[in-house]
């Protein structure tokens, strides 16, 4: 009897399997056209509202520029921009998933392209252009330029922006509110110790949400003690809530951990701290981490986004195959791949539900009346679409190369407490994240919660997350 229920079981579970990955692929091949379409849907609108068209990826990566446009410079798997600043250049990585996105509609698309352009060549021209490809698959270009980031940049070059808030973006005053400040620093929400503190916390939140999803959640339930030894900055980062969201920012790993340390460590005057960190804010806080080696006294990670390598994967690529997979379930994994895949697509809902969000946060009070729910809501909409798009593309599928030498620092550089969490019906990130974390970083401590996802990690059990991170924080201290 047993096994008869195993092998039903087993049918169910490939028959589901089998079901899920052909919706999977007519929906996501729908998906592609649609998003095809889109691109030049808002090519006309952004011309007929803003007299210009804002840059997209849908571009294919080009092979040289004029001297004056060489702005991008890449390799396979890697890429570099050049940011200016008022007083000097440097050179950001960005991810190459910006541009690199294969998809039924570009492939055909290009072949098209390109049978087009061997048809109208003559013999011998074929022959020298079969000569140059032989070239390319033994020597490995050493430069390569995208369109869309060369436009965003020389536009910043010669004092050209897009205006701000775009037509797409909510213009409402939460949302603006930075444009009106001299300063751009982001959003801090401090709480605690305000004279004679011990101790100071950082709380760096995860991809679409804000420094809501801690201040109402842990800060009401720290215990007076905890509150009269530590000074807690939670921020919004760059892009989200109520912080900056610069249109022609590309949202790099070195543009979130500047903002950072200028929002907080500088101004504050941090000098030791402890780092509590959620999803896409973990690989902020190992990057912060290996920054300041000699600051940070705790590391508490929550739901560490964290897939080793196999060999001969390119690291961006993987990693957006792992948190974005292109199937339609679970529902959190259809979200993050129309976030991850579709540019135009995630535009449109970032149209839909963020521009309009101060009539969608009415509807979630009247309808739910429950705090909790309403201050998440309230982080997911307050964010540009140009924000969302280049951090998850630059911090979480642009870092994925970077990941093993952040561990392997923690590990050999700093001698703080590592403590993490899970969720063990986390959907979108597995539990296995945690456990490759503690592969390379033994000492790090693992803990994994029965029935709680990537949000009810905190939510819903804030009371006693917070009596664990006291106890995570005097033990360090001690």
């Amino acid at each position: 009897m047993a096994a008869m229920v195993q092998k039903t079981k087993l049918v169910l579970t490939m028959s589901g399997n089998f079901l899920n990955d052909v919706l999977s692929l007519i929906v996501f091949t729908l998906l592609d056209v649609l998003d095809f379409v889109l691109c030049y849907v808002y090519k006309i609108m952004d011309f007929f509202i803003e007299a210009d068209w804002k840059p997209c990826y849908c571009s294919s990566a080009k092979e040289a520029i004029t001297s004056s446009g060489k702005i991008l410079l890449s390799e396979q798997g890697e890429s570099k921009i050049v940011r200016l600043t008022s007083s000097k250049l440097q050179l950001e990585e960005i991810s190459d998933t910006l541009y690199t996105r294969p998809s039924l509609v570009s492939e055909v698309s290009k072949s098209t392209v390109k049978r087009l352009k061997v048809e109208g060549t003559s013999s011998g021209s074929m022959i020298q252009s079969c000569e140059k490809i032989k070239k390319r698959r033994t020597v490995r270009s050493t430069f390569t330029i995208n369109s869309t980031i060369v436009e965003m940049l020389q536009g910043r070059i010669g004092g050209q922006s897009l205006p701000i808030p775009r037509w797409s973006d909510c213009d409402c005053k939460t949302c603006t509110s930075w444009t009106s400040s001299c300063k751009e620093t982001l959003y801090v929400k401090a709480d605690g110790a305000k004279d004679n503190a011990q101790e100071d916390v950082l709380f760096i939140h995860g991809f679409i949400s804000s420094s809501a999803f801690w201040t109402e959640t842990l800060y009401p339930n720290f215990s007076k003690s905890a509150k009269s030894k530590y000074r807690l900055f939670a921020v919004d980062l760059l892009g989200f809530g109520r912080s900056p969201k610069p249109t022609d920012s590309l949202y790099t790993l070195r543009e979130h951990l500047d903002m950072i340390e200028r929002s907080v460590i500088e101004p504050y005057k941090v000098k030791g701290f402890h780092i509590v960190a959620h999803s896409l804010g973990c690989i902020l806080a190992l990057a912060l981490a290996v920054k300041h080696p000699g600051s940070v006294k705790s590391l508490t990670l929550l739901a560490p986004p964290y897939f080793p390598l196999p060999k001969g994967q390119q690291a961006t690529q993987y990693m957006m195959r792992r948190v974005a997979p292109r199937r339609v379930w679970p529902f959190i994994a259809f979200g993050a791949s129309i976030a991850c895949w579709y540019e135009h697509i995630s535009r449109t809902i970032c149209l839909l539900i963020c521009k309009n969000h101060r009539l969608w946060e009415f509807l979630t009070k009247l309808v739910t009346r429950n705090r909790i729910r309403t201050y998440l809501m309230e982080g997911f909409f307050l964010h540009t679409h140009n924000a969302a798009w280049h951090t998850l593309h630059n911090i979480i599928c642009g870092t994925a190369g970077k990941i093993e030498g952040y561990l392997d620092e923690v590990k050999n550089r700093l001698k703080c407490d590592i403590t993490i969490f899970h969720g063990k019906d986390d959907e979108l990130i597995p539990v296995e994240c945690s456990y490759n974390v503690q592969s390379r970083i033994p000492r790090a401590h693992v803990k994994v919660f029965e029935k709680k996802d990537h949000i009810t990690i905190v939510v819903g059990r804030q009371k006693a997350f917070a009596r664990e991170l006291e106890e995570i924080w005097r033990n360090a201290s001690g």
